[in-house]
């Protein structure tokens, strides 16, 4: 039977995330420094422990695909006037906002998608902290399990 410091430790974990705003990589740290501290209470707190690890470190693999994927086109748009061989030419160096590139209509496009999975994110923690708080499991969507 669940008790309440249980359901309390395994929300923490989950919440523990928000610490990626006052600390460099705290979604990692402070899930993971709350998790191996009291995966050996229970079972409960270490499946929300494993379940929060693997959450974030898939969350943070997608990022790093997404912003491969979305670079290289702001990239190609800000260099396309730009002639590598010839660099006596750099007075005719600038940026044309008035015509936009369909690769920078591609690499916003990732880029918004990349704020709407920020914001999905933020909203399975929640709900996933208060799955914990009501002593029930939560698994993550889209996650990849590194820890089982």
């Amino acid at each position: 039977m669940l008790d309440n410091h249980q359901k309390n430790i395994a929300t923490f974990i989950h919440l523990s995330t928000f610490c990626r705003f006052f600390i460099p990589f705290g979604n990692f740290i402070g899930p993971i420094v709350l998790w191996v501290a009291n995966k050996e209470k229970s079972e409960f707190i270490d499946t929300h422990g494993k379940q929060v690890i693997n959450f974030q470190l898939s969350v943070f693999l997608y990022a790093i695909i997404l912003g491969t994927l979305t670079i290289p086109f702001f990239i190609f748009k800000i260099f396309n006037g730009l002639d590598f061989i010839d660099f006596h030419e750099f007075h005719d160096f600038h940026i044309n906002l008035g015509d936009p590139s369909p690769l920078l209509y591609i690499g916003g496009g990732l880029g918004v998608l990349a704020v709407i999975g920020f914001i999905i994110e933020l909203a399975l923690i929640v709900v996933a902290s208060l799955k914990a708080r009501d002593g029930q499991i939560y698994k993550y969507p889209f996650t990849i399990n590194f820890l089982k």
